[in-house]
């Protein structure tokens, strides 16, 4: 007997695919027809191989915007994750004061990157901001437009404050989903507190840890606005991260075919990263079940 398989399911997912063609794939198309080619305008294109390739990964200026891209990514998730898993940890659990913690934390993810970097641009200004002139008066040292450690160090505080809202809901959300009975039993066995983290809320927790971590690699990884308006990449080149060095060459230089190079090996490398993050936890989910 012949199964009749109804065909009309496609008509309701062709909008997605049609808004993914134009969203996704074809601009991925025309990136990497650029990185292949080279064009010195009217239109008019010449094969260049994998010069562009070529040149990319002996370019110095690359590899040290890498280097800053990593430690960046790391310091945000050294950061992050232990903080929104402490934040989660002491949150209530449930009654008013669970509602409002939950809109407390929600806030800063509705604030638009453009906002945030402008926020804190304004926000760590010596003359006008309230912490550059506060930390002015009480003697301390601290312009990001011009010492590295203080741009630095306002980046990263700026993503702490905008993200770890995230990974704290996420962990809050494991931790709800944990039975009472786990807790009876660890008072009725007399557990200590660490061993309560440790062998019941931290396990339950991995899933969305594993999510959390993703997450915040690869908006990390991908950072641009926020630390474009605050520091422009300086001073100097000392906050140039990958996205903001691709976007200097491509539209800043209009060198076209190594900015499209740049971009498919920026794209191959946040892949790499993500499945290496997403093959540990998930091998640790495995061990700890």
């Amino acid at each position: 007997m012949n199964k009749t398989v109804n065909q009309k399911a496609w008509f309701l997912i062709l909008p997605v695919l049609i808004l993914v063609a134009f969203s996704a794939v074809i601009p991925l198309m025309t990136v990497v027809n650029y990185s292949f080619q080279d064009t010195f305008g009217s239109n008019k294109f010449f094969w260049a191989g994998l010069e562009w390739f070529e040149e990319m990964l002996a370019s110095q200026r690359m590899w040290d915007a890498l280097g800053r891209q990593l430690v960046f990514s790391a310091l945000i998730l050294a950061i992050e994750v232990p903080l929104g898993v402490f934040v989660a940890l002491n949150m209530p659990k449930r009654g008013f004061w669970a509602s409002f913690c939950l809109v407390m934390m929600s806030l800063p993810l509705l604030i638009p990157w453009n906002v945030v970097g402008t926020i804190w641009q304004i926000f760590g200004r010596v003359d006008i901001g309230l912490l550059g002139y506060t930390l002015d008066k009480l003697g301390i040292s601290y312009n990001y437009t011009q010492d590295t450690l203080a741009a630095w160090v306002t980046i990263v505080v700026m993503d702490v404050w905008h993200w770890t809202s995230l990974v704290a809901l996420l962990a809050y959300a494991g931790l709800k989903s944990i039975p009472d009975a786990f807790y009876q039993a660890a008072k009725i066995d007399q557990a200590t507190r660490w061993n309560v983290f440790r062998y019941i809320e931290l396990p339950k927790m991995s899933g969305v840890l594993v999510i959390a971590i993703l997450l915040r690699f690869m908006d990390s990884f991908m950072i641009y606005t926020e630390p474009f308006v605050v520091t422009g990449g300086g001073p100097g080149n000392a906050t140039t991260l990958l996205s903001i060095d691709l976007v200097k060459m491509a539209l800043g230089q209009f060198d076209l075919g190594p900015a499209a190079a740049f971009s498919i090996m920026y794209f191959l490398v946040i892949l790499l990263i993500c499945w290496v993050f997403f093959t540990v936890m998930t091998h640790l989910d495995k061990r700890e079940t």
